[in-house]
């Protein structure tokens, strides 16, 4: 496996993702920021954070396939949110959990960060996901 992901001692115990990512592999594949559309550009979710999440999940995850990768071989993870409160983590988590098994995401998630920011592109925009995989 190209990617190990791991927690070492002296971190932040209990986090939903490991602290560290160390690939080994040469290919390393990009997905651009997805947001909860569908494949015609159709909204999903419209005013629901959990259901945007799961969306751009689902969304990163056909961009992965594309590559010939999966959640598996992801390094990083960085979510934008609009407007974000800590009170926001619940409706966020359970966007993740709704998808987590149809997905294969591995759990703890990779490393990943989620950054608040006052808005996104389009004004019904909650949630967008990058990620970085890293594979052969």
């Amino acid at each position: 496996m190209p990617v190990i992901r791991f927690s070492p001692d002296g971190l932040q115990p209990h986090t939903p993702y490991d602290h560290v990512a160390v690939s080994t592999g040469s290919r390393h594949i990009h997905v651009s920021g997805q947001i909860a559309r569908r494949g015609d550009g159709t909204p999903v979710a419209p005013d629901d954070l959990s259901g945007q999440v799961a969306q751009v999940l689902r969304n990163t995850a056909v961009a992965l396939a594309g590559a010939d990768a999966s959640f598996d071989d992801v390094v990083r993870l960085t979510f934008y949110v609009t407007g974000w409160k800590p009170e926001r983590i619940g409706p966020f988590m359970a966007g993740i959990e709704s998808v987590a098994e149809e997905l294969g995401l591995p759990r703890p998630l990779p490393p990943a960060s989620l950054i608040g920011v006052e808005h996104l592109f389009e004004p019904d925009v909650l949630v967008e996901l990058e990620a970085t995989a890293i594979t052969g």
